[in-house]
């Protein structure tokens, strides 16, 4: 099941109607208080989540889901303006696993949905693998990050970097590489949505987010010394 909160009336009755012919169960809510009660009655496997909103906004019903135990683990695709970096980089910044601008085509639209839930859906092959790297530890099977033995909170898109990298240390990846691998497409100009997952788990990780390294005009790596 699909939630999508959009309060214009016509684009979300095409996006339910677009969802649904495309094999995907769908339900459309006008408002964040229309949602919040469909949330009472059955949990959704995404939602898409519009950021001007009447009452509510979009960013602060995003950030209810993520401080939410019961609901943080759900993905989010926030819709916004065309051209609002800040919107989508806050978007980003508060656990959003994907944004898309209006206008959109409802190809890209609909690609950007199964990424989405192929990323959130898979099952991770590697049950009881362990990495390691200076400070920090990751327990794939448990989605566990550990720095000096402190957890730290990471969204399923920051983990999936992380791993990803860790899997691949000491080689460099390059945005694109690492906007299809964990993104699941590769449209041009697209990798913004890279550097603000690499920003906020540096963040969120503290000194050992130093190990990440920024190859200039390349991409990112975790060097093969750590």
């Amino acid at each position: 099941m699909i939630y999508c909160v959009e309060d214009e009336r016509n684009i979300r009755e095409l996006i339910v109607y677009t969802l649904e012919t495309s094999g995907f169960e769908a339900r459309g809510f006008s408002d964040g208080a229309q949602f919040f009660k469909g949330m009472e009655e059955k949990k959704p496997d995404l939602i898409l989540l519009d950021i001007m909103l009447p009452g509510e906004d979009g960013m602060e019903i995003l950030k209810k889901l993520k401080r939410n135990s019961d609901t943080d683990h759900i993905p989010v695709i926030m819709v916004t303006a065309k051209g609002a970096e800040y919107d989508k980089v806050l978007g980003l910044d508060t656990g959003a696993d994907d944004y898309i601008a209006k206008p959109f085509g409802m190809m890209e639209f609909v690609a950007r949905v199964k990424a989405v839930l192929r990323r959130s859906n898979k099952d991770i092959q590697q049950s009881g693998r362990e990495y390691t790297a200076g400070k920090l530890k990751v327990q794939v099977d448990q989605h566990r990050v550990m720095v000096d033995d402190n957890p730290v909170a990471l969204t399923l898109k920051e983990f999936e970097v992380l791993r990803y990298l860790l899997e691949n240390r000491g080689i460099v990846l390059t945005r694109n590489q690492l906007l299809e691998h964990i993104w699941g497409y590769d449209f041009d100009g697209e990798t913004r949505t890279v550097d603000v997952h690499i920003r906020t788990l540096r963040q969120k990780l503290g000194e050992a987010g130093e190990m990440i390294e920024t190859v200039r005009g390349v991409g990112y790596r975790i060097g093969g010394n750590q």
